[in-house]
């Protein structure tokens, strides 16, 4: 359960790390500048110089690093959970059948 938590921990951030490269990458790319404004272009009334959707809101800093974090710790949740069960069940079924027994033998 230590292990899977602590590697779990450093997948969390990894991702972290992942998700911040990236956004810097894409921002100075100006992709969000041009899907803000496409979206905002498909979704004002025709002739109307104003209005539609803000979809500069959706791709803030905040709200990417927000829902990074959300992700990440219900992953660190998950991934600790699910490798103790299997461990369990693992060691259940090795009890039960009796695993796999290897001796090694030096070479004359």
């Amino acid at each position: 359960m230590k292990f899977s938590f602590v590697m779990s921990l450093v997948c969390f951030v990894v991702l972290l790390v992942a998700v911040v490269v990236l956004y810097v990458i894409l921002s100075g790319l100006g992709v969000f500048d041009a899907i803000s404004d496409t979206v905002n272009s498909l979704t004002k009334q025709q002739g109307d110089t104003t209005g539609g959707v803000d979809a500069g809101s959706w791709f803030s800093f905040a709200r990417v690093f927000g829902y990074t974090v959300l992700v990440g710790a219900l992953n660190v949740l998950l991934i600790t959970a699910l490798s103790t069960v299997g461990s369990v069940i693992y060691n259940l079924a090795a009890d039960l059948v009796g695993g796999v027994e290897v001796t090694l033998k030096e070479a004359e």
